[in-house]
Order: C-alpha cells, then sequence, then structure tokens
C-alpha cells in the first residue's frame, strides 16, 4: 500500500472517530444502548465526555495532516487514544458494563491504533508525500 493511500485511510478513520464522538456527545444513550450497556443519567453524561474527547482526537488528527511537518506529534498520541480505547472498551466487556457488540468498537479501534501507529512510523520519512 503506498504512503497517499495509507495517508486517506488515516483520514478516514480520523473522520469516523470524530462522527462517532459527536454521535457520543448528542445520543449517548442511544449509543449506550447499541452497545449494551445500563443506561443512568450518570452514564450517559460521562459517556457523552469520552465522546467530546473522541470527536476532539478526530479533529487533531484531520488538522494534523494537513500540516505534514508538524504531525508525528500529534498522530502518536492520537495513535496512543485508540490503543487506550481498545483497552477500556475490552475491559468494560469482561466486566460486563458493555455487551459483545462493543467488541466489534474495539476491534476497530485495535485496527486503526494500528495503522494509525504505522503510518506515524513513515512520517519521518515521507513528510512532504501527504498533501
Amino acid at each position: 500500500m503506498n504512503f497517499k493511500t495509507l495517508s486517506w485511510i488515516v483520514r478516514a478513520i480520523a473522520w469516523i472517530t470524530l462522527a462517532s464522538g459527536l454521535t457520543q456527545v448528542v445520543a449517548p444513550s442511544l449509543v449506550l444502548q447499541l452497545i449494551g450497556a445500563v443506561t443512568t443519567p450518570t452514564s450517559a453524561h460521562f459517556f457523552s465526555l469520552v465522546g467530546m474527547f473522541m470527536a476532539l482526537f478526530g479533529g487533531l488528527v484531520l488538522h494534523a495532516l494537513r500540516q505534514p511537518e508538524t504531525a508525528r506529534v500529534p498522530l502518536f498520541w492520537a495513535s496512543c487514544q485508540k490503543a487506550g480505547a481498545v483497552l477500556g472498551v475490552a475491559l468494560g466487556v469482561y466486566k460486563g458494563i458493555f455487551g459483545a457488540l462493543a467488541l466489534g468498537v474495539a476491534g476497530f479501534d485495535a485496527l486503526s491504533a494500528l495503522v494509525m501507529f504505522y503510518f506515524w512510523s513513515l512520517l519521518a520519512h515521507e513528510r512532504n508525500a501527504i498533501a
């Protein structure tokens, strides 16, 4: 896979992260219900906060990719966010907080983290190829 194609895949991941985060902000109870979690005012509130940070990290990646010379640091931390989300969701499934469907979310985040870390590692060599 060439570098430019990979950069578009990372952009798609960022857009999906931004959109799903905003969905959690505006409809946390719906998303919690979809992943098999009990919804209370407290859980909905905190889940919407998680969504806000997801949206911010998605936006961060989109913004960073517009400036290739400075994209490595934000991309590293956004990749770490994805890896942390995998652990958090998997732990939530293990503890019975989320249903099995949430493993699909963890799977997407795991694949996203791997792709983004790989892209981050290539950035040092291909900085001018992103535009």
